[in-house]
């Protein structure tokens, strides 16, 4: 009924362990009927921002979250976006995020 009424459908979630893609195909794969273009997350509005603001980013995310940040620069970083990826929470990881 939503896509026969004159709305815009979007699907929002918060998720930050996987890509826009994955999700896609996650959700496609029972049984939604979705486009992506039609999904927003929380990976979504970070890089929103980052595209905003012109900052770039040191990642902290899950290796399978990094498709959603291609063509953003990471050279030399002056900003922190921290996703859930406890792999990536370690001394090293975490002294380079304060600097």
């Amino acid at each position: 009924r939503l896509r026969s009424a004159p709305l815009t459908v979007r699907f929002v979630t918060n998720t930050t362990k996987e890509s826009k893609r994955d999700l896609l195909e996650r959700l496609t794969g029972l049984g939604f009927d979705i486009a992506e273009h039609e999904i927003f997350t929380s990976l979504t509005a970070a890089r929103n921002l980052l595209e905003q603001q012109q900052v770039r980013p040191l990642l902290l995310v899950d290796d399978r979250a990094l498709p959603d940040f291609t063509g953003i620069g990471t050279d030399n970083p002056n900003a922190v976006v921290v996703g859930l990826a406890p792999e990536h929470f370690h001394y090293e990881m975490m002294n380079r995020a304060f600097r």
